[in-house]
């Protein structure tokens, strides 16, 4: 099962978490990133769903390592990014920083493999060749990404470099996995451009992924690509790959779209069969 974008800050969202049950006692879930804006918030999430689910596998989205003024923990960037793998380990949580589990129910044996690589300004609009005339576009069309102010990359010296480092970390990492296994391959971000093709607002892609991630759901063989940040629940299929968008989102696109029942997605076995 896989679900994302669960955005606790919200009483309505909360409550959605509540009311999240395994359909079996073997049900792994998969949270692939922005849980809530605060370190608290993640332990309330994990505390609750660990009692429920036999494993629980988390990876972070941008909210998760925001650093709000009001927040008591002023850690900003990597350091963040490493206290909530603590918070995770200290629940039993599988993180981007651990041996990869192996899935062997139905679909299986397969590698699943947490990832955390950021974005890096690389899915820009047609008519912006760089960074800086993307940005400049994002801000006259008013959409412009909370991150520019909340997401810090200390201590590297942007959010690009630091997804260049995690890129290249996990590309090490994934090569490493048994060539013999397929894998699902859990990013917040899509590892694809493709999917942000639909999204209201072309400017906001570039918060939305990197380029270097392109073939990688062909080149490390996955089965299944989970992803969220987009909020746009929804399978897609690329070169034969299944990706799954499992955001919960806000309530108020819940409420624009009519989604009277939001659960988490099936991954494996796939819900139509298809695998």
């Amino acid at each position: 099962m896989g679900i994302s974008d669960l955005h606790v800050a919200f009483p309505e969202n909360r409550r959605i978490v509540e009311e999240l049950y395994p359909d079996s006692p073997a049900d792994w879930l998969i949270v692939a990133g922005d849980v809530g804006e605060s370190p608290d918030d993640l332990r309330w999430v994990l505390d609750l769903l660990t009692r429920r689910y036999t494993t629980v596998i988390w990876a972070p989205g941008n909210h998760d390592l925001w650093t709000l003024r009001d927040d008591p923990v002023s850690l900003r960037g990597d350091a963040r990014y490493r206290r909530l793998v603590e918070i995770c380990r200290s629940y039993g949580v599988h993180t981007p920083e651990d041996p990869y589990p192996v899935w062997s129910g139905p679909g299986g044996p397969l590698v699943v493999a947490p990832l955390f690589l950021l974005y890096d300004y690389s899915f820009r609009t047609p008519t912006a060749a760089t960074k800086e005339q993307a940005l400049e576009q994002a801000y006259e069309a008013g959409v412009v990404c909370t991150d520019e102010f909340m997401l810090h990359p200390d201590p590297y010296p942007s959010r690009e470099a630091w997804c260049r480092a995690r890129v290249a970390a996990t590309e090490a990492r994934l090569a490493a996995c048994d060539p013999e296994l397929r894998t699902v391959l859990v990013n917040h971000f899509p590892l694809v451009r493709t999917p942000t093709r639909i999204l209201r607002h072309p400017e906001f892609a570039q918060w939305c992924g990197t380029e270097l991630t392109a073939d990688w759901h062909t080149r490390f063989r996955a089965a299944a690509v989970v992803y969220g940040h987009l909020h746009i629940p929804r399978t897609t299929w690329y070169d034969g790959v299944r990706f799954e968008e499992v955001s919960v989102g806000y309530p108020r696109e819940r409420r624009q779209w009519g989604r009277t029942e939001v659960a988490p997605r099936r991954i494996f076995p796939a819900a139509d069969g298809n695998c």
